[in-house]
This record gives structure tokens, sequence and C-alpha cells, in this order.
């Protein structure tokens, strides 16, 4: 009896140890990227799933209510918002003092705050030659008084970007005012400086201290910092336990009639930010192995379920019983998102302005199948894109239809037919009109959707007579390829990072070669609207101008807007408080884990 009383009070007490150890663990989300990052400095990198991670790293001037539908902004290290002037040429912006960036060596043990002069500091980056960003383009066209002469002073021959000279447009105050001034009204520029993943604040001294490897050295005042990274492999992350106290009613204001909102709010109410330790993400580009460590409860998050797996996570709109009996949750997405082909306007096959080149592009637009795309590559989670103009943004039409909807090979093979593409051997397929072969060289990737999607383009070319070469790389590559030109044809994707339609249309600025102009489409036309949509404020006129660009986007056909995404989110029951975002892309921060919810594996 004395052996059996023992016994019982070792394991009672191993009970209550475990129990303790449990109530301590950090709390852990895990997921997985679909695609690879490709560094952590705002001021290079542009792709998604990196600035997902830099949105957490990093703060900028304002944010988005992560409740609010569809979008509220909000002071995020301002005091309040900013003051502007009548014109829309002058903000003038204050921020909180007692804002710390996380510890760093290059800091040399010293708390470093956060100032005005960062933001100055950043915006200058953008616009250093030696920096090569990819934003060069889009923060250029926000017209900032003497930032673009300091580039070109920085562009002639021995000289190096004076990032100490100060400049009219955009100055620090004092410690805590950030002022800037613009050449031309921006009415919506707001926008600009709520994007915390590209205009967050950087600290001078820790792009100097780590020089060329700063991409892997991300250092700021937002509620994680990096603590692990292994290229293209893993990502990982943890608190910033520098971060200011934040609570979650202070971020969060839902609408009256948004019931899950409310009860989030209610829920939370109270809780610091982030409420989570860490962050653990994975990089799993195949659809198969990325959907399997999810239901093997190897990930608390699907983020964009597979498109192969959708009948099985949510047939009809519906979480499978299965799932649904595990206590998992789906989560049906409209996208502010869209993806298209580009046409590299400078290549001697498909480039170029001539009537014969145009009637190409439109030929190979025409004989494009998108609607089979969506079915076969992303199980019809997807609609026909009829332009440029992503969902949510202003000027979205979801009634519009247009040529770039448009599926008539017949058609196609009039245009090529009547313009001298003809199969002048007998072997099935087309030359140039001066007789020379007729090749297309498609980029892509080696995952499957990808490879899907390839296989539609090459048989609808297949139907007209036109041969295909398909180029196989990962997508960081094309990605650098792309922008730099030296692609044909690619197929990837845009997601508006604003609630604004400006940003899809800089895809057909000039003045955007090299960032988001993949196609480098040079049109005086489509240059002059651009300004034109930037200057005006809301209105019917500015929608006018939309349509006019959209109009001459697809007289020239330097992109095929296939379609616009749906998407698939699920969570597991320990991991409480999701909402995809709709524009922003910063989320850790508002969920929790529950490990007494999880489902033993």
């Amino acid at each position: 009896m004395k052996f059996l009383r023992v016994l019982a009070a070792l394991l009672a007490a191993c009970a209550v140890s475990v129990g303790a150890g449990a109530a301590d663990a950090p709390r852990v989300l895990r997921y997985s990227f679909l695609i690879a990052e490709t560094g952590f400095d705002p001021a290079q990198v542009q792709d998604l799933y990196s600035r997902i991670v830099t949105s957490h790293l990093f703060d900028g001037l304002y944010h988005y209510d992560h409740l609010a539908r569809p979008f509220l902004v909000r002071p995020n290290v301002a005091v309040g918002m900013p003051e502007v002037s009548d014109d829309f040429k002058t903000w003038t912006v204050h921020i909180k003092p007692g804002i710390y960036f996380s510890d760093d060596p290059a800091f040399k043990g010293k708390k470093r705050e956060l100032v005005a002069q960062d933001y100055v500091y950043q915006w200058k980056r953008f616009f250093d030659p030696a920096v090569k960003s990819p934003a060069y383009g889009n923060f250029k066209e926000e017209n900032v008084i003497g930032v673009e002469a300091l580039r070109e002073a920085a562009l002639k021959p021995g000289a190096k970007f004076d990032y100490d000279r100060e400049i009219e447009g955009i100055r620090a105050l004092d410690r805590y005012t950030i002022r800037f001034k613009l050449e031309k009204p921006r009415p919506r520029f707001l926008y600009v400086i709520a994007q915390g993943d590209l205009f967050g604040a950087v600290a001078r001294e820790v792009v100097e201290f780590y020089g060329a490897d700063i991409m892997a050295h991300p250092v700021g005042t937002g509620p994680f910092r990096l603590a692990q990274w292994r290229r293209s492999s893993l990502i990982v992350l943890e608190r910033n336990p520098n971060f200011r106290e934040v609570r979650y009613e202070d971020e969060v204001q839902p609408n009256p009639d948004d019931a899950e909102g409310q009860a989030l709010l209610a829920k939370f109410k109270g809780r610091r930010l982030p409420m989570i330790d860490r962050v653990e993400i994975s990089i799993i580009e195949e659809e198969q192995p990325r959907w399997l460590s999810f239901v093997n409860g190897e990930a608390d998050l699907a983020y964009r379920v597979g498109y192969q797996f959708v009948n099985q996570a949510m047939p009809n709109g519906k979480v499978a019983p299965n799932l649904a009996k595990r206590g998992i949750h789906g989560y049906r997405v409209v996208d502010p998102a869209g993806n298209y082909y580009f046409f590299n306007m400078e290549d001697a096959t498909v480039g170029g302005y001539g009537p014969e080149k145009v009637a190409l592009r439109r030929a190979i637009a025409l004989g494009l199948d998108s609607k089979t795309i969506i079915d076969y590559a992303y199980s019809g989670l997807g609609a026909v894109a009829q332009g440029p103009t992503l969902p949510f943004t202003s000027g979205y039409d979801p009634s519009m239809r247009s040529e770039f909807g448009d599926y008539d090979p017949a058609r196609a093979k009039a245009l090529l037919d009547l313009y001298g593409y003809k199969d002048r051997e007998g072997d099935g397929w087309r030359e140039m009109p001066d007789g020379s072969p007729l090749l297309l060289r498609v980029n892509t990737q080696a995952d499957q959707r990808s490879r899907k999607i390839i296989e539609i383009f090459s048989k609808s070319m297949k139907a007209l007579g036109i041969r295909v070469q398909v180029v196989v790389a990962q997508w960081p590559e094309n990605l650098k390829a792309g922008r730099a030109g030296k692609l044909q044809m690619w197929f990837l994707g845009g997601y508006a990072s604003a609630p604004d339609a400006e940003g899809s249309y800089a895809r057909l600025d000039s003045r955007q070669i090299g960032g988001q102009n993949m196609s480098r489409v040079k049109l005086p036309a489509l240059d002059a609207l651009y300004d034109k949509i930037q200057r005006l404020p809301d209105g019917e006129e500015r929608v006018q101008a939309f349509k006019e660009a959209h109009k001459i986007a697809l007289a020239y056909m330097p992109y095929k807007f296939t379609l616009n995404r749906l998407s698939l989110d699920m969570t597991q029951p320990q991991l409480i408080g999701y909402r995809r975002p709709v524009f922003w892309l910063d989320f850790w921060q508002y969920v929790d884990i529950d490990d007494s919810l999880r489902i033993a594996r």
C-alpha cells in the first residue's frame, strides 16, 4: 500500500509538472509559404512572401485596422492622422516617443529609439542607385521634392548617394516630426506611408553595420524579430522584447454589424500584443506536402490551400466533414489579386509596337484558354480577368467585360494569317512574317500548379500552330530575370497593397520598368494617363482615366490578364482569432495559439 501511495504521489507530481510546462510553453504559430522569400530589407524586396515577413518586423507611420472592413487606416507609430494641406502637397506627421528598435550589435549595447530621421533615411534608400530598389518607381511617382536630384547626383561617375544632404521634400523637423513636401497633389499619399512592409523605419547604423548582408539582418520596431533563417527553407521569428505596450482593443475597430469581429474584440480585450511568442515558417512549394503538413497537424494554418486539394478541404464551399469533426475551420477568400502573362516589349519576337507585333500578342491572348487554367490549375477558384483592375480597389467593376477575358481561337488564327504568321513549310507550325521560326520562350516554375498552367498554355498555342519552349527556374530567379528584361514571357500574380487601383496601372508606366512594369511597355499616352490618375481626387473623372488606360492596354496587349483569384484558408482549432487581411499583410500579432485545443497527432 505504501508503494502505491508513493507511486500515486509521483504520478501526481508529474502531472503538475507537465501541466505547468504546458502552461509555460511558448505559443508558436506554424505554417508554410508556397513561394520562397528573397530577403528582409524593405528597400530591396517586393515579392509578397518577403513582404509578409517585413510587415511584422518594421513599423509604418500608419497601418490598417485588422478587423475593419473593407478597410480603415489608423495611426501606428504616428500621433493622430497626418496634417494635410488643402492642395495635398504637404503632409506632416508626428510620431510617438519611447518606441525602440529590437536589440542588435549595431547599436553597441544601447537602446535605440525610433525617431523621425529614420523615416527620412529609409525614404532616401529607395532612391540610392546602389540599393537597386525594385520599389524605386513606386516611390518616385510620389514626387517628393528633391529626392530625385539626390539620385541623379549619385549617378555621376565616382559619386555616392548623399544621405546627409537635407532636401525640402522629406525632412525631420524635430526628433519626432516628419514633413513631406510633394511637387504634385497626392490625395492618397496616406496609403503609401501606411506600408510598413516597405516604408518601415530602418536605422542607418544597422544598414551601415551589415552592408551587403542587410537582407539577412532586418532590425525594426515591429512586434517580431528575425531569430533564424535558412534561405528558401525555414524562417523563424520571435516576439520582440522591446515592442511597445499595445493592447488588442487599441488596434481594432470592427464594424458594428460584424458579429465575428465584435466577438474577437470581446475575447481578446485587454490582451497585450503580440499574443504569440514565435512564428515558424517552412517553405513548401509543392501543394501535396504543404497540404499534408496541415492535415497531419504539423501546421496551424493552411495559408492558401493548394488548389488541387480544394475539393478535399471544402467541397461545395463547406469544410469537409472529416475535417470539421477535428475542429478545423475554413475561409473562402476573395483576394485583391490577379494573375497575368507579360510580354517583354523589347523582345525581338513578342515585343514591339508595329501592327504585326500587336497582332501576334493579341492572337496569343485570344487563343489562351483562361477558363481552363482556372478550372484545371486552380480548381475553379477564380474568375476570368477582364483587365488590370483588382477586386476591392477603386474603379473595379465585376460586371465589366472586355477582350482581355475573351477566348476565341478562330479570331486568333485569323489575326495570325492576316499579318503573315503562316505555316510556310507545311509542318503544322507557323513562321514569323519574314519566314524565320516563330518560337515562344515561356518561363515557369517546377511546382505542380505551374506545370498545369504551362500545360494549358502550351496546348492553347499548339492549337494556333505556335511552338512553345518552356524554361523552368525558381520563382525568385524568374523575378530577378523578368525585372532585368531577360525573359520573353512569364506568368505571375499581383496583389493590391492599398484600396486603390493605381498600383495595378503602375505596370503600364514606363518609368517603372525594372520594377512593377515587367512588360517594359513604353507608351506616352499611358504615362500621361498614369500621371492623371495620380493627380486626380477620387471621383468619376478618375474612374474614366482608369477606363482609358484600360483601352490602350487592351489595344497594345503588353499583358494578358488571365484571372482574379479566390483562395481557401484553413485553421486548426488551436489557432484563434485568424482573419485574412485584405490589403495589408500583417496578422501574426492578432492571433493566439491555445495548445489545450490541439488535436493529438
